[in-house]
């Protein structure tokens, strides 16, 4: 710890505040409160995504007071300023949803351009929605100043006749309602009670995946990522966060001494042994191109092929988040998977102790949310990655729930999200159809929709183990079965997928890592002579910018200067 009498550093704030010619700006922190006290101390960032829009961001402003206060009783002055988030289970299904992978990049932007106008010297970042969580990360990484990150954590679960339910059945409810096989007040019941109050969705989806990523990166304090939003401890953290952002400030501990390789590999693992969210493989892309790591789907394929499943959670598994915090949480699972020779335990973390010293008193699994090694409930882990002659460059398969994993069937292509939506909730879906919905990658869509509405209804129809689906677009989280998502090269780049037609025979084969259009080259050779990119759906605006400049899902769906 920092002596008492030791100035803490002020690296960026100080030649901002000091001298004769910084009066105007010392005038300006004067009028927003600050004391002739603080004006000597380090400035520290609070940077929250709370709105009032989505249960994930609702609560986060009294975190982020939390956090200030905490920065407070640490010696330096907290000041808070906010960015957007948007929800992507309300904008699921719509046009709205091309928003949400875009936000991420807004965010990040937002956030680093406060950080480097005002000169911050530290910064204490807070999240709950999918796409703010790396959002954060990335501006993080591409600071790199002393920074900390800090969960708005999980929402609780609600329950009907008795059982557990979640976001994730509330979608598959409408398949099912849609099959004619649940009633209108049976919907509304599940409705209704599966988000009771503030907090990320339950399961493993994204936002739970990217919670534990972030600890597992070593970018939050040790068992930061699966309390529930509701919980007294969430408040502890948020002012031992803050605490802890100036410790690292006193120590010049930087985000890009954390986040390394290694540190990206061990995310990587954790997520293989929760079957996490196909959207980590995204994110830590991302997340990995701003700290300047490399980072590749080969390494994704790497750590799949030698961790095991052995966290039993939603949607591959029976818990959700809370259920895993009340056996010991994230910890518990980097515990058992160091000691297994799967983690580096020598990576640094945010409070200045390495992931070893961070884990090494967690509790031993449980046996039922939690397994040892020896007794994983599957050998491999949870995503895979697959290539062939329809995914050249890549695509992303969950493989537990799989029930064939090798699937052969013909091609239904739709090339927009609400066409294969509609086939499928009028009964036009058949037993071994592969639907392909394309266009809906990064540049095509633009901003590549996830499609938790489509898969869930797959699901509520009761074809989760007859149909395969896969785009180059995103899923949710809580997508479940087979679902091969980011294809890559996209089709409005001239993918393959571009030119699978209706018929084609389509090959998956998840233990050969392989997905095969079976179409000859010399058709291939004439679709393609044939093809003409469609006219872009957006031609101004965000989207557009966005579409100019985004990379493919392979490196991550990245903004670069083209």
């Amino acid at each position: 710890m920092t002596s008492p009498t030791t100035p803490l550093p002020r690296p960026r704030s100080g030649p901002l505040t000091t001298g004769p010619s910084r009066a105007a700006a010392r005038a300006m922190l004067r009028a927003v409160g600050l004391s002739e006290d603080d004006l000597t101390k380090p400035q520290v960032a609070v940077a929250s995504s709370w709105n009032e829009v989505t249960p994930c961001n609702v609560h986060l402003n009294g975190l982020a007071a939390a956090a200030k206060e905490g920065v407070r009783q640490a010696g330096a002055v907290p000041l808070e300023f906010g960015t957007i988030a948007v929800s992507d289970g309300i904008s699921m299904g719509t046009e709205g949803m091309k928003a949400s992978l875009v936000s991420r990049e807004v965010i990040a932007d937002s956030v680093e351009l406060m950080v480097n106008a005002e000169r911050f010297d530290a910064m204490v970042t807070i999240a709950g929605c999918d796409k703010s969580l790396p959002g954060m990360l990335m501006a993080c990484a591409r600071l790199n100043i002393p920074s900390i990150f800090l969960y708005g954590g999980t929402i609780l679960p609600g329950f009907v006749h008795g059982k557990a339910v979640t976001i994730q059945d509330v979608f598959e409810a409408v398949g099912e309602h849609s099959a004619g096989t649940m009633s209108d007040e049976d919907l509304l019941k599940v409705e209704r009670a599966a988000c009771p109050g503030a907090g990320s969705c339950a399961g493993m989806y994204t936002a739970n995946t990217m919670s534990m990523c972030a600890e597992a990166l070593g970018m939050t304090l040790p068992g930061e990522a699966s309390p529930p939003a509701v919980s007294g401890e969430r408040t502890v953290l948020a002012r031992q966060s803050g605490a802890a952002v100036v410790q690292a400030l006193a120590h010049d501990l930087r985000p890009r001494q954390i986040m390394t390789r290694n540190a990206f590999l061990n995310a990587a693992t954790l997520v293989m042994a929760t079957a996490g969210s196909t959207n980590a493989v995204l994110h830590l892309l991302a997340i990995a191109h701003e700290a300047g790591v490399e980072l590749t789907l080969d390494d994704f394929d790497a750590v799949s092929r030698r961790t095991p499943v052995i966290a039993s959670v939603r949607p591959s598994g029976l818990y959700v988040m809370s259920e895993l915090d009340q056996v010991g949480g994230v910890p518990v699972i980097l515990r058992e998977l160091l000691y297994a020779g799967l983690l580096d335990g020598d990576a640094m973390t945010v409070n200045g102790r390495t992931m070893e010293e961070n884990v090494r008193d967690a509790p031993a699994p449980d046996g039922s949310v939690v397994r040892q090694v020896e007794d994983a409930f599957k050998a491999d882990g949870g995503l895979a990655i697959l290539r062939g002659s329809l995914a050249p460059k890549g695509a992303v398969v969950k493989t537990p729930g799989i029930e064939n994993l090798r699937f052969h069937g013909r091609a239904r292509v739709f090339d927009r999200e609400e066409d294969c939506f509609e086939a499928v909730t009028s009964g036009k879906v058949g037993k071994g159809d592969v639907l392909v919905i394309r266009y809906e990658g990064p540049r095509g869509g633009p901003g590549m929709r996830e499609m938790l509405a489509v898969t869930a209804a797959i699901k509520g129809a009761g074809l989760g183990k007859d149909v395969m689906l896969l785009t180059d677009g995103r899923f949710s989280g809580a997508t479940f079965g087979a679902c091969v998502a980011h294809v890559a090269p996209e089709a409005y780049e001239g993918g393959p997928i571009a030119l699978v037609m209706d018929g084609d025979p389509v090959v998956l084969d998840v233990p050969e890592r392989r997905l095969e259009l079976q179409v000859g080259d010399a058709e291939l050779d004439l679709r393609r002579a044939g093809w003409k990119r469609p006219e872009p759906n957006y031609t101004e605006g965000v989207l557009a910018k966005y579409a100019a400049l985004v990379s493919g899902a392979d490196t991550g769906a990245v903004c670069t200067v083209r």
